[in-house]
């Protein structure tokens, strides 16, 4: 089968081709979560999208260095250059330390992924354990005459750049609509524009987590990480780079300007980006009281959720929108995602079931080049799925002995709905059997109780672990983790 991969560009705003620098080798950097709370429904479909960009280039049989990061510093308040660390600030009120902070939540994150069946990338840089580096592509921008030092803290000069090369060829802003955009902040005294931005920031005397550099004790600016982390790993010119909308102004915007500056050369080929979630038609946010982490959504326990949600209907859910589109999480949404997941699962197990008994009446090939279509119509997941079901309808027929199928068309199918399900829609198979099934149950419960515990929310965890026991199940904690026995 011939497939031709197409991508939407952010940068070009098209559609193109997609063709790797070094076929059959990818690159590919999407930024990752910073570590100071709990994941939430936000970081749930960026995870999700680009996991399904990782599987789908896989199964085109690509070599894939996947590449997400790790924010644990240099991520202030309000995304602003000014401020307190956002992991500095966890700590501070838990009276703790911030790479205690940031462990407790990385580990969580990952866990949380592991439920979503999101696979662990190539590579998982941290931005506090590739400082030097950070250090060094600061001075080369330095070098090159695009920052300057003020009191310590180095910034880079949007205003000298835009004179040798566009600035805002992402996003389509321009220098002089951000003069007037810019709002005041506190210490922008320091720049020499408003739309200068930080690539090493000078520590307060309070600020914790802090290095030596040629400037300054301090920490890089947040945009600095993912420029050092990706021209480390996947060179000064790399495939995709991943990530929200909501990161393409100003993160990715500075992340091309640090690269050109530094190298002369665009840092990526293809700038891919998944749109926003909202609740209920309302965007995400404490203030609204619809701020609901991905564990809230597993167990129930949120006033907004009518019923706890297994991590596969979550996935699922996202998988039926082209991650290009905008989606809005209700309950009502959620229950029919559930139903239609039903839906397809157990048309696969009777799909499993089914034995030839006669000449095919459908065209399983044409359904495998419709799947592929639509997949590599920019990763259009929604379509492929569309496609699936239309074929449950072939196969419930078979079951129901209104038409007949052959070996071939069978052994087809049967490959065509493993492969899409599984091994690119990432959808967890159903347990062959009932020890399986109670595994996977006890072992998301015991991953609350140990996320109530890290909390100190103690009622929680002894209430789990009783009823547990009331049930013959006993939980062990022993050093290495949590077992559990049937008693």
């Amino acid at each position: 089968m011939d497939i031709r991969l197409t991508v939407y560009n952010t940068l070009t705003r098209t559609k193109e081709a997609f063709n790797p620098a070094n076929p059959p080798f990818v690159g590919m950097y999407v930024c990752g979560p910073t570590v100071y709370g709990e994941a939430h429904l936000g970081h749930a479909r960026p995870a999700i999208t680009f996991d399904l960009v990782f599987r789908y280039l896989q199964h085109l049989g690509y070599r894939v260095r996947y590449v997400r990061n790790v924010t644990d510093v240099g991520h202030l308040e309000n995304d602003a250059d000014e401020g307190e660390d956002k992991i500095a600030k966890k700590a501070r009120i838990e009276q703790t330390e911030p790479m205690e902070i940031a462990q407790r939540y990385t580990n969580s994150y990952r866990e949380t992924m592991r439920m979503l069946n999101v696979l662990p990338p190539s590579i998982e840089p941290l931005a506090s354990g590739h400082i030097p580096e950070q250090i060094e592509y600061v001075q080369r921008i330095f070098d090159a005459g695009f920052a300057y030092e003020t009191n310590g803290s180095v910034y880079f000069d949007v205003e000298t750049y835009s004179r040798r090369y566009p600035y805002g060829i992402l996003s389509g802003r321009k220098t002089d609509e951000l003069q007037g955009s810019n709002r005041q902040l506190d210490g922008q005294d320091e720049k020499r524009s408003p739309f200068d931005f930080a690539l090493w920031k000078k520590a307060a005397p309070e600020h914790i987590m802090r290095w030596k550099s040629p400037w300054s004790d301090g920490f890089p600016g947040w945009h600095m990480e993912c420029s050092a982390m990706g021209n480390k790993y996947l060179g000064e010119t790399f495939d995709i780079h991943g990530g929200g909308m909501d990161l393409l102004f100003p993160h990715h915007e500075a992340e091309i300007a640090q690269a050109v500056a530094a190298t002369g050369k665009q840092p990526v080929r293809y700038w891919l980006h998944n749109n926003m979630i909202t609740i209920n038609g309302q965007k995400m946010g404490k203030s609204l009281g619809n701020f609901i982490t991905l564990t809230e959504f597993f167990t129930g326990n949120h006033p907004s959720l009518q019923q706890a949600y297994d991590p596969m209907v979550i996935r699922f859910f996202i998988l039926q929108a082209h991650y290009r589109s905008t989606l809005d999480f209700t309950n009502e949404a959620l229950q029919a995602a559930g139903k239609g997941l039903k839906r397809l699962l157990e048309g696969y197990q009777t799909l499993k079931s089914l034995k030839p008994n006669g000449k095919a009446t459908f065209d399983a090939i044409e359904l495998e080049s419709l799947c592929h279509e639509a997949m590599s119509d920019d990763f259009n997941s929604s379509m492929a799925i569309a496609h699936l079901f239309d074929g449950l309808r072939y196969i419930n027929q078979v079951k129901d002995g209104i038409t007949t199928i052959d070996h071939d068309t069978l052994a087809k199918l049967q490959e065509l709905y493993h492969t899409f399900l599984f091994t690119i829609l990432g959808l967890a198979e159903p347990a062959t059997d009932n020890k399986g099934v109670l595994d996977a149950v006890i072992q998301a419960l015991i991953h609350i109780r140990n996320e109530a515990r890290k909390n100190k929310d103690f009622a929680t965890s002894d209430r789990l672990r009783d009823e547990l026991a009331a049930a013959g199940i006993v939980l062990k904690d022993l050093k290495e983790g949590t077992v559990w026995v049937m008693e």
